[in-house]
């Protein structure tokens, strides 16, 4: 953060895409590789953000952040639960984040997480391919992620704080696409979508309920 503060005196935008993934039950997974997994991911992303609020504030709250990962929903947890531990905990902290900025009055800050609705074309999935070439018909080419991300940056804050979007939901709903057969990875082929069509919401009725405001940072002295 500080070599940007000094080369561009400002920070407009920030994006995390961790990439620590280990897929398997719990049983066939180390503590070592979860706690690997646990600092590169949710860890990771919440040391960033804490080192980029400063500028952000410096800039009189007029910034972005987009973070990598997923909706929250239990099918998610399946077969990688370690794993989802990590990144459904950085979709709680777009959630909260989103939160505070509300909170606090920040209309021009927004948090917003992405994830992708069909499999793209990455380090991730390049063993798969490498074993069954095949399987590329069902990647899309990443340039549908980065032009949801670009949709994402320019749109109103208010419109995505505290979204838990996949990308082609996104441009559907935001950007006016109804066509993604350009982004398939092999031209004529039709991907399968890996998400499902509908996700559950995680609002309650009660959702602006908060009951007596606690914050600690204004009665207890940390330690650490």
């Amino acid at each position: 953060m500080s070599q940007v503060q000094r080369t561009y005196d400002r920070l407009d935008a920030l994006i995390y895409n961790s990439g620590a993934i280990w897929w398997a039950s719990v049983e066939k997974t180390p503590v070592k590789r979860f706690q690997l997994m646990q600092q590169v991911n949710p860890e990771g992303l919440y040391a960033t953000i804490q080192a980029a609020l400063p500028l952000f504030g410096e800039n009189n709250w007029r910034a972005r952040i987009i973070v990598v990962s997923p909706p929250i929903y239990s099918r998610f947890f399946r077969g990688k639960t370690a794993y989802a531990m990590g990144k459904v905990g950085m979709s709680v902290l777009t959630k909260g984040l989103a939160m505070d900025f509300e909170r606090e009055g920040k209309r021009d800050m927004a948090i917003t997480s992405i994830w992708p609705a069909t499999a793209i074309q990455s380090a991730a999935t390049a063993e798969m391919t490498s074993r069954d070439p095949s399987s590329e018909r069902d990647l899309r080419s990443p340039t549908i992620f980065s032009d949801a991300v670009i949709a994402m940056l320019h749109a109103p804050a208010q419109s995505v704080n505290g979204l838990l979007e996949l990308d082609e939901d996104f441009l559907r709903v935001h950007a006016g696409i109804s066509d993604f057969s350009k982004y398939a990875l092999v031209p004529g082929s039709d991907p399968r979508r890996i998400m499902p069509r509908e996700l559950p919401s995680l609002t309650v009725a009660e959702q602006d309920d908060e009951g007596n405001r606690v914050d600690s940072s204004l009665s207890v002295k940390s330690k650490i």
